[in-house]
């Protein structure tokens, strides 16, 4: 997918999947990963979401990857925070109480730069990525945060139906990107309630993926 795609997003403000509170599912099943305080956390394609002030409340660290700067100016607006950017590679990096967020391509984004990973939280990531690209992307992913932990947030849907983002991903295809890395659970499947976009029925699926 052409980068102008999102970036045009944001500077129109078409942001619909940007949630107004907190992801439930995040909330409800964060005590999955077992990750103790004062780790740090990666959020991947990252956004403004309000998921990061919840974790860093919580008492961890957040490491973010995002694409538009508008995104990230918002942020840390919103957070009252003023952050510090210094360039790294390819990338910006904002950082302020406990956040570092890269600005730029996440492919950009590598291990060394990234620094320690204790765990993934992926809400919007691998479902903003057509067919042709997630492969890359979560091998990627796998490579930079050394095979971290992972908590997954995904869509199941008739792809037929509607075009993504977000895309649709398979339980199949979970399993094709991570089952040689990690042994997989499916924790919770649901309806999203209205259908997706209000287009089709569709199941939120929340993955934990934990090292073999």
């Amino acid at each position: 997918m052409d980068p102008s795609f999102w970036h045009q997003r944001w500077e129109k403000n078409e942001i619909a999947f940007h949630e107004s509170k907190a992801n439930p599912l995040l909330v409800k099943h964060f005590k999955e990963l077992s990750l103790l305080k004062g780790r740090r956390i990666f959020v991947p394609l990252c956004g403004k979401t309000l998921d990061i002030a919840w974790l860093v409340s919580h008492g961890y660290h957040v490491a973010g990857a995002e694409l538009s700067q508008v995104a990230i100016e918002q942020l840390f607006i919103e957070l009252g925070a003023q952050p510090e950017i210094s360039t790294v590679g390819e990338l910006e990096q904002w950082s302020a109480n406990n956040i570092d967020i890269f600005v730029g391509n996440i492919f950009a984004l590598s291990r060394k730069i990234l620094g320690p990973a204790d765990a993934i939280y992926d809400r919007a990531a691998l479902v903003a990525f057509p067919e042709e690209m997630r492969k890359r992307y979560a091998a990627h992913l796998i490579e930079i945060t050394g095979k971290a932990p992972q908590l997954m947030i995904c869509y199941d849907y008739d792809q037929r139906l509607m075009d993504g983002p977000p895309f649709s991903i398979s339980n199949d295809e979970v399993r094709r990107h991570y089952a040689n890395h990690y042994d997989l659970t499916l924790i919770s499947s649901t309806d999203v309630s209205g259908g997706l976009k209000g287009k089709c029925p569709a199941k939120e699926n929340v993955w934990l993926l934990r090292n073999k």
